[in-house]
């Protein structure tokens, strides 16, 4: 089997110990959480550095000291994973999962958990130490003695408004999210109340900071699933004011092969993500649809040919030893539901399945082995504010463990410098820095290092 590592000069090094790092910051966030005096408690993440399990721990330690805990989460899909992480933890921890009357509310699995109490009606959970829901379900709780904690989980993904419905329920939080995510969603637009103090277009953080100004403010610093090829990279261009490393160094994740390249563009650029841990397919320039049949069916064949070769991860010190790179330890991102619906026609034509292939939006939170990414910006004759989202990119760029493929057409540079912004300048707004410009140009600098050119 050839071999090739993973990591690159940058990451860890020095004497630096991630864990001890990470237990540093963890132990202050603690801290204040329980023993601290203000109202609220805010954690930046990056991605892979333990949201979920930050969460987890806070939770048990809170329920252990006799606080009565909600826990507010933004999707169903995030409530059931606490749920099910905080069983597998603590066993004997009772947990209520309020949920909607909707058929199917709730994962199933949670059924199978002897202390687990799921219900639609609060009032069925109030006694219980710790109660976990969605946003949504949490705004129609009314007339309940106020919970003394909560935990806000994905809280830069919690509009202001949402905030606002809930906030009555609880006397204190803490507030944990990925500030490099994409915004809240919104399907109006909220111009008529940007650089204002209640915009609720806004995240959850950001209003409850221009509040509170002087709430404490903890950051993890530690990511434990991009490597140490990925993360300086992704702390420079999404995270210049909360860097963080990698909690692997050089040569502690690898990625190699079964099967030798064939010496086509698709293998070549295999072989480069393996190697550095990141890859550049780069088709011609020129102007196409949005669901470009050329760059899809790239996509497709670098995912065919990974599969194909037998892919083999490994980490230093992770159980189990190196493991096979399946279709469910791989993901596609793009942009557009109509190119991940696309990418998912190509790859079915060539017989594979299991692929996430999905947006960025839907991607946020999760982890593969390695990612294919159809570039926001390529083929396009426009840089949109859509396309140039920095969140956007950050997501698509930051969900892999060993190494990421981008399959882009050439002339995005070009793109970006003939497209200055043409967003109206708004009071009172802060400017999101970096912005798309920056972010894209930082990242296609990285990338042109590791190009492999694709004649159509």
């Amino acid at each position: 089997m050839t071999t090739t590592s993973a990591a690159t000069a940058a990451g860890t090094g020095g004497g630096f110990d991630p864990s001890a790092l990470a237990a540093r910051a963890t132990g202050a966030i603690l801290a204040d959480t329980l023993y601290g005096t203000e109202r609220g408690v805010v954690v930046d993440s990056p991605p892979g550095a333990g949201k979920s399990t930050l969460v987890v721990r806070a939770a048990r330690e809170l329920a252990a000291a006799g606080r009565r805990l909600m826990v507010v989460a933004q999707t169903n899909a995030q409530v059931d994973d606490l749920v099910l992480r905080l069983a597998a933890k603590d066993p004997e921890l009772p947990v209520g999962r309020l949920h909607s009357s909707d058929q199917d509310a709730y994962d199933p699995a949670l059924d199978a958990l002897e202390r687990v109490q799921t219900s639609s009606a609060v009032g069925d959970l109030t006694e219980l130490p710790v109660v976990v829901s969605t946003a949504a379900k949490w705004a129609h709780v009314k007339d309940v003695e106020p919970w003394p904690h909560a935990i806000v989980d994905e809280a830069y993904q919690m509009r202001s408004d949402a905030l606002l419905a809930v906030a009555g329920l609880f006397e204190r939080a803490l507030f944990v999210g990925d500030p490099g995510q994409l915004d809240p969603f919104s399907i109006v637009g909220a111009e008529q109340w940007a650089g204002l103090a209640y915009d609720p277009s806004a995240s959850a953080v950001a209003t409850l900071l221009a509040h509170n100004p002087g709430l404490p403010q903890h950051r993890l610093p530690v990511s434990w699933r991009l490597p140490a090829s990925a993360a300086p990279l992704v702390s420079a261009a999404f995270y210049p004011y909360t860097p963080f490393r990698s909690g692997t160094g050089p040569g502690e994740r690898t990625l190699g092969f079964a099967v030798a390249g064939d010496g086509s563009a698709h293998d070549r650029v295999l072989d480069e993500a393996a190697l550095s841990g990141w890859g550049l397919l780069e088709l011609p320039a020129r102007h196409t649809p949005r669901t470009d049949p050329e760059a899809v069916a790239a996509v497709a064949r670098v995912v065919r040919r990974l599969l194909e070769r037998g892919g083999v991860a490994a980490s230093a010190g992770e159980e189990g030893g190196p493991r096979p790179v399946t279709a469910a330890r791989v993901a596609v991102g793009t942009a557009h539901r109509d190119q991940a619906a696309a990418v998912r026609a190509a790859l079915a034509a060539l017989g594979i399945t299991g692929v996430t292939v999905d947006t960025a939006n839907r991607l946020q939170g999760r982890e593969y082995d390695v990612t294919v990414v159809l570039h926001p910006l390529s083929g396009r004759p426009d840089a949109t504010a859509f396309h140039l989202e920095t969140g956007r990119l950050c997501v698509l760029a930051s969900r892999h463990r060993h190494a990421c493929v981008v399959v882009c057409r050439a002339g995005v540079a070009e793109l970006l410098d003939e497209h200055p912004s043409t967003e109206p300048v708004q009071l009172g707004v802060t400017l999101r820095f970096p912005d798309g410009w920056e972010a894209n140009h930082a990242v296609l600098a990285h990338l042109a290092e590791h190009r492999v050119p694709l004649d159509c």
